[in-house]
């Protein structure tokens, strides 16, 4: 191979590998840019889906409207699995049916989903952190400190 093939040969690899890269780089967004911190919403439902994906576990459940009694369902972002798991989370923590309150920020868009700062779960009490703000913000719901946005 002569020079000049080479230098396209490389030229190549690297635009191949920035078109891989590019997309990806796209798809993941900034806590602040998809929710507001200062819209605190408290959610209680029935589980309806868990979705262990990257980069965010996501959980569904049914939540009754109480203005119209219409029952809608809201999405729940947390953090990611790897985050989840070290913080003593497993895929079986959360089971299709089970009753919990979400406290979490709302989404910006207004749409029903929000980013989760705790779940507790309504039967036995037991409150679990994951949210993806915690990693960016420095929240810690054991902590039992008043969540103060940082700016």
């Amino acid at each position: 191979m002569n020079l000049l093939n080479l230098q396209r040969f490389i030229f190549f690899l690297f635009t191949l590998s920035l078109l891989a890269w590019l997309p990806k780089s796209e798809a993941h967004h900034s806590f602040a840019a998809e929710f507001d911190a200062n819209k605190i919403i408290n959610l209680n439902g029935v589980v309806t889906k868990v979705s262990w994906t990257n980069p965010h576990v996501w959980i569904y459940l049914n939540v009754k409207d109480p203005a119209t009694g219409k029952i809608v369902n809201w999405g729940a972002e947390l953090g990611p699995p790897h985050y989840l798991q070290r913080r003593g989370w497993r895929r079986e923590t959360l089971k299709i049916g089970t009753p919990v309150d979400i406290e979490g920020f709302m989404s910006r868009s207004g749409k029903e989903y929000v980013n989760v700062r705790s779940v507790s779960l309504s039967v036995s009490g037991e409150i679990l952190d994951g949210g993806s703000s915690q990693l960016e913000q420095g929240y810690n719901p054991s902590d039992n400190n008043e969540y103060v946005p940082q700016n």
